[in-house]
């Protein structure tokens, strides 16, 4: 009889632990469970409800039960190329698309079978470097600077790749970004796409936070390299359904190889994406007045509600990035070192467990996002509000100050109890 034991595991997933995010999520349940007042600006979901026509789209497609082809329904390819060509300006069809159960698991399927090292700015998203472990890829963090708002500079990206410069690696760009909420103005793309084109980097660009630009203003990467960049998106954040678990794939036809390869891995992994959800994805990617409507009221209701608590952080010597898309802060903490310090809290994830333990606030450390320990900084998360009535009173032109008052009031409370929890 084989004795299973730790020791018998593949080493490739030793040190890995749950994603951070899912993680603060479930710690914050169990404390709310435990009768803890918990304030939840750790957990990155939207707020606001699936538009409705995307909702019946679903009902009248419940009925779906049949596999679909493994790279996505026709119909709905076809829409994601009609939508990047209608909204991003990109020369796209349907046969350079690819559905999945959520672009995290494209992600993790394009790491597979693309044999090159990993390289992420600094900071990012939780998920990547983890899923590049687990497949055993080399993964390099590229140091950014706080005073270009932790942004990835030209200069950055050419000081690492000219050591190697034939070594394959895929670059990893999002924006607007999870955890600081900034995004890039066109000439720093144009500029970074002159480096990805000179040594040939496959570039991922993570534009899944695109439609919540709080000034409805992106551009995609892939306008200044089109050949090497892939596009990812999907339908949890801008169409508030994380649930849904639907992503996309949009590849230049110059990477049509790597599209077909990520084809047959998910021809031996997920299979198809649920035939319901692709049905009504069709809708969704369609857009019109409805949609867009939807998306100019989330996007005042976010520059909104963060403008405020950006004041009010700032009032109490909390420096942040301006936050110009999605729904993040990325807080920084070093005004009160001495203070913390005197405490025992020396780390940024001695700060965030410390915090909610006290205070019953939610934040995810800096650590998570590439930092060394002692970056003392944190992901805030601002959607603890009721979506569906933020857009109905976002429409009441009503000023900043009530509207903050009647959506987050939750909010405003965690902002207030960190605060006196520092001083």
């Amino acid at each position: 009889m084989i004795k299973i034991s730790q020791k018998n595991l593949n080493p490739i997933i030793n040190g890995l632990k749950p994603s951070a995010t899912l993680a603060i999520n479930e710690k914050s349940r169990q404390l709310a469970g435990e009768g803890k007042k918990i304030y939840r600006l750790g957990f990155g979901q939207s707020p606001f409800p699936v538009p409705e026509s995307v909702v019946e789209a679903l009902k009248e497609n419940a009925h779906q039960k049949d596999y679909l082809p493994v790279k996505g329904l026709w119909s709905l390819r076809e829409m994601v190329a009609d939508y990047k060509g209608r909204k991003k300006g990109l020369d796209r069809t349907a046969e350079d698309v690819l559905i999945g159960p959520g672009s995290k698991e494209l992600l993790f399927l394009l790491q597979l079978v693309f044999y090159g090292d990993l390289l992420i700015p600094k900071p990012s998203w939780v998920s990547y470097a983890p899923q590049a472990k687990i497949v055993g890829r080399q993964v390099h963090w590229i140091s950014t600077r706080q005073e270009n708002d932790w942004r990835l500079k030209a200069e950055e990206l050419e000081v690492f790749c000219v050591t190697d410069p034939d070594r394959p690696r895929l670059l990893i760009l999002n924006y607007p970004s999870n955890p600081s909420g900034t995004t890039y103005e066109e000439k720093e793309l144009i500029e970074l796409a002159k480096v990805a084109r000179k040594y040939r980097l496959v570039l991922l660009s993570d534009e899944i936070y695109g439609e919540l630009h709080h000034k409805g203003q992106h551009v995609s990467m892939a306008h200044f390299y089109p050949e090497g960049t892939i596009v990812s998106g999907g339908l949890s954040k801008w169409c508030g359904a994380g649930g849904w678990r639907l992503g996309t794939f949009t590849f230049p036809t110059s990477l049509g190889w790597l599209r077909d390869a990520l084809a047959v891995a998910a021809s031996e992994t997920f299979t198809a994406t649920s035939a319901p959800i692709q049905y009504a994805a069709v809708r969704a990617f369609e857009g019109g007045k409805e949609i867009e409507t939807y998306l100019a009221d989330s996007r005042r209701v976010l520059a909104t509600i963060v403008k405020g608590l950006s004041e009010k952080l700032v009032a109490h010597h909390i420096s942040h990035p301006k936050p110009q898309g999605a729904f993040y802060l990325f807080p920084n903490f070093e005004h009160y070192r001495e203070n913390l310090a005197q405490r025992g809290i020396l780390t940024s994830m001695d700060l965030c467990n410390q915090l909610l333990l006290d205070s019953g606030v939610a934040l995810l450390p800096a650590s998570d996002f590439g930092f060394p320990p002692e970056v003392l900084a944190a992901r805030l998360s601002y959607v603890d509000f009721d979506g569906g009535k933020s857009l109905k009173l976002i429409r009441e032109n009503q000023n900043d100050e009530s509207f903050l008052d009647a959506i987050a009031p939750q909010m405003l409370e965690g902002i207030g109890r960190m605060t006196d929890w520092l001083k």
